[in-house]
């Protein structure tokens, strides 16, 4: 079976598995990546960012060839080789647990419950929590909604299109580490300066395709090609500030402001100001728009890896 064709039966079937499954219950993958990453922190850590890139390397280095020894180990079977990338896509993406932590989210605020949507939102977010209204927990909902898709969903179908397994691990791995030491706190912000770069050269293509298609699939996509255009480039992430502009053009909502992540307040540039503010009902509409642009992204993906394919040929 030609490696296309692989892609394309094993990504569908693992996305299908994600849809009807959600993530592995026990022994998730990325859990061991994490824990394995954290024990090669306590080996290397210094405050430098060589030892840092160090850190990068060994960690996806290890993720890509463990992925690309599998798939080289059943090569000769079509059937194995569609099961492994069907399996590493499933283990990859996380469509539905965004979804269900989301919904989870909208359904205490729909029932009042603002504490328990409070105490729900760090599943989603390490935004602090408890200064937020029922407002500013929706927003913050859909803007998680927004960013993951295309970290958790889009970015991983761009690359396994493009390297099939070992793109799909070797993203999830980048993901994985700037989640982990990636962000600006006084012990990783040299040490993870390498993890964060890689992280935003991973995911510069699955933004950018994200916030195609839900310009595309969107309420509004005049709204969200005109909210992307204005406002992405004030967004400090180069990658989150197209997806979240787009969906907000797309739902007609307003997106930004005021923000607390541990301790520290950032006033982050509104996006797509003539939008309304997000109310609670906007949930479960970013979330169907996730689901929406995540399809269209297999359907992207298949596509060009056969046209890449009918090309070479």
């Amino acid at each position: 079976m030609r490696a296309d064709r692989v892609f394309a039966y094993g990504a569908a079937a693992g996305l299908l598995g994600d849809h009807l499954l959600g993530d592995p219950r026990r022994g998730h993958p990325v859990a061991v990546f994490g824990r394995a990453a954290e024990a090669v922190e306590r080996v290397l850590w210094r405050d430098h960012r060589g030892w840092g890139a160090l850190h990068t390397g060994v960690c996806v280095g290890g993720a890509v060839a463990l992925a690309a020894g599998a798939a080289h180990c059943v090569r000769s079977s079509r059937a194995a080789s569609v099961a492994l990338t069907a399996a590493a896509t499933w283990a990859v993406v996380g469509g539905t647990s965004l979804a269900r932590e989301a919904r989870a989210v909208g359904r205490a605020l729909e029932a009042g419950d603002v504490e328990g949507a409070r105490a729900r939102l760090p599943h989603l977010c390490g935004r602090d929590p408890q200064a937020l209204d029922a407002d500013g927990v929706a927003r913050a909902v859909v803007e998680s909604v927004a960013e993951n898709t295309s970290d958790a969903v889009v970015g991983a179908l761009v690359w396994g299109a493009v390297a099939g397994v070992p793109g799909l691990v070797g993203f999830r791995a980048v993901n994985t580490l700037d989640a982990m030491v990636g962000h600006k706190s006084p012990r990783h912000r040299r040490y993870g300066w390498a993890s964060a770069r890689l992280d935003d050269l991973a995911g510069w293509p699955g933004a950018r395709l994200t916030a195609v298609l839900a310009a595309a699939s969107g309420d509004d996509p005049r709204g969200a090609v005109r909210a992307w255009r204005a406002d992405a480039a004030k967004h400090p992430s180069p990658n989150a500030g197209p997806v979240e502009a787009s969906f907000a053009g797309a739902l007609g909502v307003r997106l930004g402001g005021t923000l607390s992540y541990g301790g520290r307040v950032e006033h982050r540039p509104v996006l797509n100001a003539p939008g309304r503010p997000v109310a609670v009902p906007d949930i479960e509409r970013a979330v169907r728009l996730s689901r929406r642009v995540g399809l269209l992204a297999l359907g992207v993906g298949i596509a060009g890896r056969l046209l890449a394919k009918g090309r070479a040929s």
